[in-house]
């Protein structure tokens, strides 16, 4: 797929729906819920930007990101708890290889739904997007050394932890480590089938209690 194709895809990104999640794009009425998560600084610990100073400027950020994705230069979602009608995240793709059929993934959420196993169901639906929708070959995710909770999410989903850059990004005033992550195809094929698998063999053995 070419990146004229992504682009357009992401000029309008169709809604990815989950068991408790809906992952669609970002509006201007999310912007208090997204103020209400990126001002937190335990949050964005990790992460390359800082906390929003108030809610003006999640407003102004909100009112930007809808300006990339007319461009067709945004890829992430906003993540929706669908009981809640509420934005308690983004989850998408931070950057695209077309030559290569390579895309990178990020995912942030907020801090009072940590613990839910809502990061990897976010992290699944963008994954199986990427591999579907755009036949991509391979998906990768880093994190920043330290963040272990981002690392174990990326596992979690099934990618392969492929070793680590020693002081690869300048954050902050210092050098920090960035460990790298990866899932290919065939990794999210033989993944899905063995889930199958499992899952017909749980109800096989549910039938034979029965009987």
């Amino acid at each position: 797929m070419t990146m004229s194709d992504i682009q357009r895809i992401f000029r309008d990104p169709p809604k990815l729906h989950t068991a408790r999640l809906t992952l669609r794009k970002i509006k201007r009425s999310d912007a208090a819920d997204m103020y209400e998560y990126s001002c937190d600084p335990e949050l964005t610990r990790y992460l390359l930007w800082d906390p929003h100073d108030d809610l003006r400027f999640t407003e102004r950020y909100v009112d930007y990101l809808n300006e990339r994705y007319r461009d067709g230069e945004y890829y992430d979602w906003g993540v929706e708890l669908t009981s809640e009608r509420k934005l308690i995240g983004t989850a998408g793709f931070t950057k695209f290889d077309a030559q290569n059929n390579c895309a990178e993934v990020g995912y942030v959420i907020s801090r009072a739904y940590w613990g839910r196993g809502i990061a990897p169901e976010a992290l699944e639906a963008v994954v199986r997007f990427g591999f579907v929708e755009l036949n991509l070959h391979r998906i990768e995710a880093r994190y920043m050394a330290g963040n272990e909770r981002s690392r174990r999410v990326m596992e979690k989903c099934g990618m392969t932890y492929e070793g680590t850059r020693r002081e690869a990004l300048y954050v902050r005033g210092a050098y920090k480590d960035v460990g790298m992550c990866s899932l290919l195809f065939s990794d999210w094929v033989a993944k899905n089938a063995s889930a199958r698998a499992g899952a017909s063999a749980d109800k096989r053995t549910a039938s034979a209690d029965t009987l």
